[in-house]
Order: structure tokens, then C-alpha cells, then sequence
């Protein structure tokens, strides 16, 4: 449909991670092999919670949504850019794109979300030991798993709905492995400075207030532990949320050297790199963490899988 010299489009071409051909096989492989590991280590933790009731408590509540946050992360983009390399074709239809868009932008605002959720769990259990279950009570619970998920879809509909006015002309190549918001904005030939600023805002209060109750929350945490006069207390308390500080500076760190450190100037390259580092390799790396570091994590998963031996991480006292 033509309106002067403006087409619109009725599907885009992603053009992937390389163009080379003698990179698609290993590619597929590679890809292949870390959506399989993503989704079995992160089901395994869905399933390990929902079966041990002793595992039924806020903290794996919020852990048990991230790793479905995960999978679902992972399966927006990675298995369409396998059939894209299996059928040797780089198409997606205008529909699915902007729903790929959507699910995409919904699963990494997600994660922002829980993760702070998360500290503040570990900020009552350490510095109010004694009420937890008290604060912590299901309602709450309930309410601080609901409401992220409310903020998250509300968050990528604006972007989504915002993204649906603009106008994409001949061109419909995307130079992205997924349909991502960042290059598609680039792709349009309409005005997106309104675009660009809600995705300014918006993104910058995704970040920030999370973060800041992260902070917020460690800077507590620490101040109280260090007050603690036995070592093996102040060991105890920082262990308890040592998998969680680490899967935090895992993706604070990423957004912090993809965005404000990049090593490349180029935005395709940024944003590609950007997107398997949040939607593939933290999704991916997450069960590793929580499942080595965790006691009751690595228990659960043993009984679920029928092992009795001793893990040689628990020799190591992690």
C-alpha cells in the first residue's frame, strides 16, 4: 500500500548475528545448545520449588518467577532465530514482529523488577530476622509477585502501542537476530522522537528504581551484618544472599558495560550484543548460580533427580 513514496510493510528481515554462511551452522549448534541448558535448568528450578515444600517461602517464590521469566526470555527470540538459520530464510511477519517486540521488552523489565523484589526479601529476612514471616506474609507475597508483572506488560504496551503509529518504509531489513525496539525505532521513517523519549524515561525508571532498592537494601544489609560479632554469623547472613548479589552484578554489570561503556560505537553491534547478553546468557547462567551456591537449592534438585551422592560443591562448603 503506497502513500507517496511510502510502502507499508507486511514483514521484515532479520538479518541475524553474521551474514557470513560458514557461520550459521555453528551458530545453530551453540544457540541450540544454550536454549536447551536455559530451559532445563531453569525448569528444573520451577519444578525442584513447586514440589519441596520446604522450599515453598518468598524467597523461592520470587526465584521460581524469574526462572519462568527466564525460559520465556530466552523463547521470544532464540528458537525463530534457529528456524530462521534451519530454513535459511529471514523473514517475520509486521504481527509477529511487533508481538516478538512486545514479549521481548516484557521478560528483560521483568527481571529488573524481581531482582529488587528479591533484595528486599533478603533485606527483611537478614535485618528482621524475627517479624519475617510476619512482613513476608502471603498477601504481600502475592502482591510483590503480581505487581512487577503489572509494570512489566504496562511498560512494553506504551512502548508497543507507541511503536504501532510509526510508519516503515521501503527499507525492512533489521540488522538483529530478534525484533528488538532499539533497531526497529532506527528502521522507521516517521518522527519517533516521542518514542525515543518515553524510551528514555520509561527505560531509565526501569533501571533505576529497582536498582535503587537493591542498593538500598545491601547498603542495610551490610551496616547490620557487620554489627554481628560472630564471623560465622556475619559468613551465614552474606551467604544467604550471596547468589542473588550475584546474579544482580551479573546483569547490572552487562546493562553498565553494553550501555555506558561500550566497546563498540557502533549501535547495531551494541544492541545485538546487548540483547544475547540479557535475553540468552543471564537467562542461561542464573540456575548455575542459584543452584551452586544454594544448600536448599542443590538438595532440592538432587531429590528431584534421585541423586544421594554428595555434590563436590558441598565439600567446598559453597
Amino acid at each position: 500500500m503506497h502513500q507517496g513514496n511510502q510502502t507499508t510493510i507486511s514483514e521484515f528481515l532479520l538479518l541475524g548475528l553474521s551474514n557470513q554462511a560458514e557461520h550459521q551452522k555453528p551458530l545453530f549448534v551453540l544457540f541450540l545448545g544454550m536454549y536447551l541448558v536455559t530451559v532445563a535448568g531453569n525448569g528444573l528450578i520451577i519444578l525442584a520449588i513447586g514440589l519441596d515444600s520446604y522450599l515453598h517461602t518468598p524467597m523461592y517464590l520470587f526465584l521460581a518467577n524469574l526462572s519462568f521469566a527466564d525460559i520465556s526470555s530466552i523463547s521470544t527470540s532464540v528458537p525463530k532465530m534457529l528456524v530462521n538459520i534451519q530454513t535459511k530464510s529471514q523473514s517475520i511477519s509486521y504481527e509477529s514482529c511487533i508481538t516478538q517486540m512486545y514479549f521481548a521488552t516484557l521478560f528483560v523489565v521483568i527481571d529488573n523488577f524481581l531482582l529488587g523484589v528479591m533484595a528486599c526479601d533478603r533485606f527483611v529476612a537478614i535485618c528482621h530476622p524475627l517479624n519475617y514471616t510476619t512482613i513476608m506474609e502471603p498477601r504481600l507475597c502475592l502482591l510483590l509477585t503480581v505487581i512487577p508483572w503489572i509494570l512489566s506488560n504496562t511498560v512494553s504496551l506504551t512502548h508497543t502501542l507507541l511503536l504501532l503509529r510509526l510508519v516503515f518504509c521501503d527499507s525492512n531489513t533489521l540488522p538483529h537476530f530478534f525484533c528488538d525496539l532499539a533497531p526497529l525505532l532506527r528502521l522507521s521513517c516517521s518522527d519517533t522522537m516521542i518514542n525515543q523519549l518515553v524510551l528514555f524515561i520509561v527505560g531509565l525508571s526501569v533501571i533505576a528504581f529497582p536498582f535503587a532498592l537493591i542498593l538500598f537494601s545491601y547498603v542495610c544489609i551490610v551496616r547490620d551484618v557487620l554489627r554481628l560479632s560472630s564471623t560465622e554469623g556475619k559468613w551465614k547472613a552474606f551467604s544467604t544472599c550471596g547468589s542473588h548479589l550475584t546474579v544482580v552484578l551479573l546483569f547490572y554489570g552487562t546493562i553498565a558495560g553494553v550501555y555506558f561503556f561500550p566497546s563498540s560505537t557502533d549501535p547495531d553491534n551494541r544492541d545485538k550484543i546487548g540483547a544475547v547478553l540479557f535475553t540468552v546468557v543471564t537467562p542461561m547462567a542464573n540456575p548455575f548460580i542459584y543452584s551452586l551456591r544454594n544448600k536448599d537449592m542443590k538438595g532440592a534438585l538432587r531429590k528431584l533427580i534421585g541423586v544421594k551422592r554428595i555434590s563436590p560443591f558441598d565439600t567446598l562448603g559453597i
